[in-house]
């Protein structure tokens, strides 16, 4: 009898395991800015996201290509209202990720988005859908969500109507929310203050963890700081720039209270630099980094734009400015006083722009898909390094006897410069073309254009290589053979990438490896023991598995083979989005002995929950889950994942009979235990 129950109690826990795996870690609330706007007014749409603690929402404007799955709202197209602008988050944080080697934004306890719009009649309807990912701070889960929003403009008055779906989830997260607002929350309530905001106080009840807000940001600043600071010093060194010093501080000598006035000098360098930093802050601001960080147009002109940088300084061309607007600000310089200093410093940006505009350029291009601050930030950080010689020359005359006298080696500077300019191009050219899906750019060629840049870099130092402006090298200094050193060895590195190398130090820079074609096979293609080897795998061309497991994308193509091979179904929820999908390919995976079972013992079945690829219409059906029509290929195998397996989580690991399609066991998300994992897949 005992043995009995202690059998029942067993089945229970199993049933209980495989009946709790639905998540619903958020909900959401619509309201307007007027509750009484009518034709030819314009309203704030405002999306409040109520998050269950322990989770957190990513927001909409940043970018990472492989990275989590940004919040989007699609509206239905109708002659009732008009956008204006983009979706704008409202006090979110960022932080560095680093799975995906990169800065993402995200909410904890609340998150906040307001659309713009205008309204075209009476009585308007807005209706829409969002999307989005939520993940765990702890676990390692990750869910996307999505569902349809309707705003509702009747006599004058706004009305939204709710998603009675999540009601219960809304409950659940008010009682895990404080009563009032804490100073954890204040980045939040000041974003609804300075927005204006009507949301009731009910709603600002908000708990917000912020165990890394301290240092939101702030990496990123300072990292963009130092690059651009080191870009000022690099700067400095150029032909441009390097002979005028000597000059310049001279003249400076020679006048009286000539310290004072060299230091002011300096002073309006940084003014004018951190000025131009200003107007390019103002001109694009935050609302426009999504789109200059994703979309193929300004990608695309970016790269155009290095590619005239690189080549400038190889010496094809040179770009300068009107001599008109240059012999301008030098008569103004000779007035003397604090405006001649003012001029002579705005000669000197602008006589020395032919060398100094890619660099700046390259700066501010990085900087305006940051945040607002980011184009001063970086603009500060270039004018310091470039303003410090003129400062310091000043001060301590004598150490312009130690200077190095000018010759070749500066345009061997501009020339390295060059190169490096075409090779920063390349990663303008990969963001639009793993975005659009184009494969000009796949990781393959891409590492074949930077071992021949950077392999041509190297026999440039060393003398092998001559380009116009140069001098002949008749032998090579000592620090000009550490950097040719260097350089090769950067180089030699790169080249196992051509063979699947992951080569992670430039995870960064890289085109991802699943767009990465080996010299023999297609990974994605190789499906061993299949019977029809000429047969393409469906979805084989979206898709790639990691570590060159063959395997499918499509549920019945994979449980037809399965069937036939009389082996079971290893299905992997997974998504392009999600952080901890990566975790356990790059830490769990990738170990032998699972590598081996994964490709001899089961066939591997990969369903991405987040993709975007819009199905034919012929297989569109409607979920009974939720009763909306499932549109994409993500769409479907989440609610494949909700209604099969009662979960919604990834990663999302299910082992199933191929005969019965039923699991062989209660699945598996994440933990990153080899052992554990081993010990599921026996």
């Amino acid at each position: 009898m005992i043995k009995k129950i202690f059998l029942l109690l067993a089945i229970l826990s199993v049933g209980y395991q495989l009946t709790a795996q639905i998540e619903k870690p958020i909900s959401w609330q619509f309201s307007t800015s007027k509750p009484n706007a009518k034709a030819g007014e314009t309203v704030d749409l405002i999306f409040k996201a109520n998050i269950k603690k322990g989770w957190h929402l990513y927001s909409n404007d940043y970018y990472i290509d492989p990275g989590p799955l940004m919040t989007t709202v699609e509206f239905k197209k109708t002659g009732d209202f008009e956008l204006i602008g983009t979706l704008k988050a409202i006090g979110d944080i960022r932080k560095y990720d680093d799975i995906f080697e990169g800065y993402v934004k995200y909410f904890d306890g609340t998150g906040l988005f307001k659309q713009k719009v205008k309204l075209l009649k009476d009585n308007a309807k807005i209706e829409g859908a969002y999307d989005g990912q939520v993940c765990t701070d702890s676990d390692g889960r990750c869910v996307p969500i999505s569902g349809p929003f309707t705003f509702e403009f009747k006599s004058g008055e706004a009305t939204t109507l709710p998603i009675k779906e999540e009601k219960k989830t809304l409950d659940e997260t008010k009682s895990t929310t404080s009563a009032a607002l804490t100073p954890d929350s204040s980045n939040i309530a000041k974003a609804i203050a300075a927005e204006n905001l009507p949301l009731k106080s009910d709603t600002l009840s908000v708990s917000v963890s912020t165990s890394n807000q301290e240092n939101t940001g702030d990496t990123s600043l300072w990292e963009l700081f130092i690059t651009a600071f080191l870009f000022g010093l690099t700067a400095i060194f150029t032909p441009c720039v390097y002979p005028i010093i000597p000059m310049t501080v001279s003249f400076f000598i020679k006048q009286k209270k000539g310290k004072q006035l060299a230091l002011l000098y300096s002073f309006f360098i940084v003014a004018i630099y951190v000025f131009f930093g200003s107007v390019v802050a103002l001109i694009f601001g935050p609302s426009a980094a999504n789109f200059l960080s994703t979309h193929w147009i300004p990608n695309l002109i970016f790269f155009i734009v290095f590619v005239i940088f690189g080549l400038s300084f190889l010496g094809l061309f040179e770009i300068t400015l009107p001599n008109s607007i240059v012999n301008k600000m030098d008569a103004n310089a000779d007035k003397g006083g604090i405006a001649g200093v003012f001029f002579m410093a705005f000669t000197l940006v602008l006589v020395s722009f032919s060398c100094t505009g890619p660099i700046v350029g390259s700066i501010l291009i990085r900087s305006a898909q940051g945040e607002i601050i980011m184009p001063i930030v970086g603009m500060l950080g270039f004018s310091l390094a470039f303003a410090i010689p003129f400062g310091l020359f000043a001060l301590f005359p004598s150490w312009l006897q130690n200077m190095p006298k000018s010759g070749g080696w500066l345009n061997s500077v501009k020339v390295v410069l060059g190169f490096l300019e075409l090779a920063l191009a390349l990663k303008f050219l990969s963001t639009a073309d793993q975005v659009y899906h184009w494969h000009l750019l796949d990781r393959e060629i891409y590492l074949a254009l930077w071992i021949a840049i950077f392999g041509m870099i190297g026999l440039y130092l060393i003398g092998k290589i001559t380009l116009p402006h140069d001098s002949k090298v008749e032998k090579i200094s000592v620090w000009r053979a550490v950097f040719a050193i260097i350089t090769f060895a950067f180089t030699v590195y790169l080249i196992p990438g051509m063979w699947g190398a992951p080569l992670k130090g430039l995870s960064g820079w890289l085109p991802p490896l699943t767009t990465f074609e080996s010299f023999g096979a297609s990974a994605t293609s190789s499906n061993q023991g299949n019977s029809n080897q000429n047969s393409q795998v469906k979805y084989g061309k979206l898709f790639k598995l990691p570590h060159g497991l063959p395997g499918y994308f499509d549920y019945q193509e994979a449980l037809a083979y399965a069937k036939s091979v009389n082996k079971p179904l290893f299905i992997d929820f997974t998504g392009h989005g999600c952080v901890n999908c990566r975790k356990m390919e790059e830490n769990v995976w990738v170990d032998p002995k699972v590598l081996q079972k994964l490709k001899n013992d089961y066939v591997i079945l990969a369903l991405y929950v987040d993709d975007k690829t819009e199905k034919p219409e012929a297989e569109w059906f409607t979920s009974k889950s939720d009763g909306a029509v499932k549109k994409s290929i993500g769409a479907q195998n989440l609610d494949f994942e909700i209604t099969k397996f009662n979960g919604n989580a990834q990663p999302y690991y299910c082992l199933v009979d191929s005969k019965t399609e039923q699991l062989i066991k209660p699945p598996l998300g994440y933990d990153l235990d080899v052992d554990k994992f081993l010990g599921f897949l026996e």
